[in-house]
């Protein structure tokens, strides 16, 4: 019992942790006060769940408990009448029903929040991973390569940063939408990734996935039919729609080339084929429509044979010239090797090697070329740096999988 209820409070904690901070930052506008409330409510349900049972609504119990204890931090802290402003308002969020129905729209000024144009680049996306998305600072840091200090102390200034400017946390007047929807846009596909690939933990997160696309629709009402909104969220339709498929029934992981396409979800499929074709007649081009149209030539492919690699090779090309960022080159030159075979994509993925040093998935695709191209000794050293550098357990089986075929070929 006391196993079951820790993961299902962790599992509640990553489902509702971005939405309990967003509706205490809206009562308080303090992000570290929000944040040490909702760990403290994932600490009090490690300890008092074993012993009770798992409460018929947890994501409501997060959010009270989170709410009780920010009022008893607020009573502690010395006196002021921003402190007792605060403590009414965070009285008055309601019954936790209510407040919960409430939270959608927090997360939404929320995000918009921590995109500000006043704030750095990589600060807005740490920051909105950790308070929206719920990643912890250590799943940030492997998501950009970076060291977790750095992104500790990104996080730490882009705080002080919103608190000392006096940053406003509302969803901006029209005029101002247009200056910050790159960062949103950014930082949603970013959450959706993460929730798609998981860093840490099983290979799916479709809680993640599901809030990207529920957030993304948002933004796209708001935003009128603009045609990179309509392309992310195709973009995001389009991959969410395989995930049934991507696994099996232990959660090991099945590549692309081996999914039950029947499996596919092919009413979201549909839309999002829909929303991309709405999205290229408005004729503004831009990577989230590149993005969207090769998942959308994955998607009309029938089986693996019949899909179109010479366009999607193409495809890349053109998003590596909007994009031009070494995990776009990564992908560009899978591609080709799908298309010119294994030699051609080894060629492309050289000029890439110090950059993506790092990066699991560089190897992945090394060691994959490799295999195909008959290269062994190669292949095999490659797995084993795959492997190492990921913290995903079903991509390591995958991956370990993969080196044990190459070393019994080997033999």
């Amino acid at each position: 019992m006391a196993d079951d209820a820790r993961q299902t409070a962790d599992r509640v904690f990553r489902r509702e942790a971005g939405r309990a901070i967003a509706a205490l930052i809206r009562a308080t506008s303090d992000f570290d006060l929000a944040e040490e409330a909702v760990q403290e409510a994932f600490e009090a349900a490690l300890k008092t769940w074993p012993a009770r049972g798992v409460p018929d609504n947890p994501g409501a119990w997060i959010v009270t408990t989170a709410r009780n204890r920010a009022i008893d931090r607020l009573r502690r802290a010395s006196a002021g009448q921003d402190k007792e402003l605060s403590a009414a308002r965070l009285r008055d969020l309601g019954p936790p029903d209510e407040a919960m129905q409430n939270i959608p729209d927090e997360r939404l000024r929320l995000i918009f929040t921590c995109c500000h144009p006043a704030l750095a680049p990589e600060a807005r996306v740490a920051l909105t991973l950790r308070t929206v998305g719920g990643l912890t600072t250590r799943e940030i840091a492997r998501a950009f390569l970076q060291q977790e200090p750095t992104v500790a102390q990104r996080l730490v200034r882009a705080k002080k940063k919103i608190r000392d400017a006096g940053i406003p946390y509302r969803v901006p007047p029209r005029e101002l939408l247009t200056e910050r929807l790159d960062g949103v846009l950014s930082v949603l596909y970013l959450i959706f990734n993460e929730g798609y690939a998981s860093t840490e933990g099983p290979l799916i997160r479709t809680d993640l996935c599901e809030e990207a696309i529920w957030m993304t629709r948002l933004v796209e009402e708001l935003m009128g039919g603009h045609p990179e909104v309509r392309g992310l969220l195709a973009l995001m339709l389009l991959q969410h729609s395989r995930r049934e498929a991507r696994t099996d029934r232990v959660g090991d992981l099945i590549t692309l080339e081996n999914q039950d396409r029947a499996a596919w979800d092919h009413a979201m499929i549909d839309e999002g084929l829909a929303l991309l074709d709405g999205a290229i007649a408005a004729r503004a081009p831009g990577p989230f429509q590149l993005q969207a149209a090769i998942a959308a030539l994955h998607a009309r492919a029938p089986r693996p044979e019949d899909t179109d690699w010479p366009q999607i090779a193409a495809l890349y090309t053109g998003l590596a010239a909007m994009d031009p960022s070494p995990v776009i080159a990564l992908n560009g030159a899978v591609a080709l090797a799908m298309a010119d075979g294994p030699e051609a994509g080894l060629r492309a993925l050289q000029p890439l090697a110090d950059d993506l040093a790092g990066y699991h998935l560089f190897h992945a695709a090394q060691a994959d070329l490799l295999r195909r191209a008959g290269r062994l000794n190669e292949a095999s050293t490659a797995y084993r740096k795959a492997s190492d550098l990921t913290a995903n357990p079903a991509e390591r089986r995958f991956l370990q999988h993969r080196l044990t075929e190459v070393e019994e070929a080997r033999a």
